[in-house]
């Protein structure tokens, strides 16, 4: 027993939620795939990189070290860029091969920015000018977002509405958010025009993503939809309670049903109980990660748990949404359960760093943030 308590330390809720969907994730994904090996180990590989992170104090990373690593990854959106491969026919410029295995550097890319942010914001504490975060604190958010674009727009999406709520809650001016909105629909629209007139001239897909909108606003259409319909099908055969572990007919026709669709097999072998267990799962993380927040010893950790527990079921948002047709088919993974390995490997260094956070050690820090609203500084 103390050998446990000295190998998870922190939250013990957190690593309740983390253990648990990582275990249930054995079963959809061996239901889905011939072979379950891999999946085993990048699952353990994942968690052994969380022990490693959540022993490694947080404020670690509140040195030069977080520029390191953020140059390190836009260093790899770049390298992805020019030597991407194509994973099971899916786009390319989306994955590289390090050591003969694929990785998702955009993964990698979202955790060092919000890292990157955080310690930004925490120096500064929101008394920022706009003209002055462009400089010091945005641009970052611009140039990852800008290399993640061509190749993968939900991505996109979805790293720069973490940056956006990290802001806000690091006390960035609002209206000034409401600029960077207004200047990233501009770009978007400008990218795609420019996309379009010049087709040749930059990689994109352009095309994937006007077909996912209209076939998403016209159910009518074929295409896109068959994904969407099989998802909508297997989960109305799961009924109340499933059909049980293993036995889901429609996984054998469904495209990414390990991946982007698992939720849709969840729901078709576990029924409505197992699909609302695994939403609410991932409701008590982000609770249980407010609570650390909350309890949190400076403003920096505080903006490390939200940034990154916002980040993690967002994405989930995203992945049952999908499935159950409340959005168009985004490509994004359901984290901890989802098979995969890069993605694994970066929600757990993400816990791991949640974790740090949580950990309570008896010094002379007095806990100056735990009555303060999570949008405010210490300083207002």
């Amino acid at each position: 027993m103390k050998i446990f308590n000295r190998l998870f330390q922190g939250s013990t809720q957190i690593w309740v939620i983390t253990m648990l969907l990582a275990v249930f994730s054995f079963l959809p994904v061996f239901s889905t795939s011939k072979s379950i090996t891999m999946h085993v180990a990048h699952v353990v590989f994942g968690l052994l990189l969380a022990i490693i992170a959540h022993r490694i104090p947080y404020r670690f990373w509140r040195g030069p070290l977080s520029s390191l690593i953020l140059w390190g990854s836009i260093f790899l959106l770049v390298l992805t860029i020019a030597q991407g491969a194509t994973i099971q026919g899916a786009n390319s410029s989306r994955w590289i091969y390090v050591f003969g295995m694929s990785f998702q550097s955009s993964a990698l890319a979202n955790l060092a920015l919000l890292i990157f942010l955080s310690r930004k914001l925490s120096k500064k504490e929101g008394n920022w000018t706009f003209k002055e975060s462009i400089k010091n604190l945005l641009w970052p958010v611009f140039i990852i977002c800008g290399l993640v674009l061509p190749a993968n727009l939900s991505t996109t999406i979805l790293i720069f509405l973490n940056s956006m709520v990290l802001l806000y809650v690091g006390g960035y001016h609002l209206k000034h958010i409401g600029k960077i909105l207004g200047l990233a629909i501009i770009f978007l629209f400008s990218f795609i025009l420019f996309a379009r007139a010049f087709p040749d001239l930059i990689p994109n897909r352009i095309d994937t993503w006007i077909s996912r909108v209209e076939s998403f606003t016209s159910p009518e259409e074929i295409g896109e939809n068959y994904q969407k319909n099989i998802a909508m099908t297997a989960i109305s055969e799961g009924k109340i309670t499933g059909t049980g572990p293993g036995r889901g007919l429609h996984k054998h026709f469904l495209p990414q049903n390990n991946s982007d669709f698992i939720y849709a097999t969840i729901v078709e072998e576990y029924g409505l109980i197992g699909g609302t267990i695994i939403l609410f799962m991932y409701l008590w993380f982000m609770l249980a990660c407010l609570r650390t927040a909350r309890r949190a010893k400076d403003l920096f950790g505080r903006l490390i748990v939200i940034g990154l527990s916002f980040s993690i079921c967002l994405q989930a948002m995203i992945n049952m949404a999908v499935a159950t047709s409340l959005l168009p088919v985004t490509g994004q993974t359901l984290p901890l359960v989802s098979a995969g390995g890069s993605s694994i490997w970066m929600t757990c260094i993400a816990i791991g760093f949640i974790l740090s956070v949580s950990r309570r050690k008896k010094d002379t820090e007095v806990e100056i943030f735990e009555t303060i609203p999570l949008n405010i500084s210490k300083d207002e």
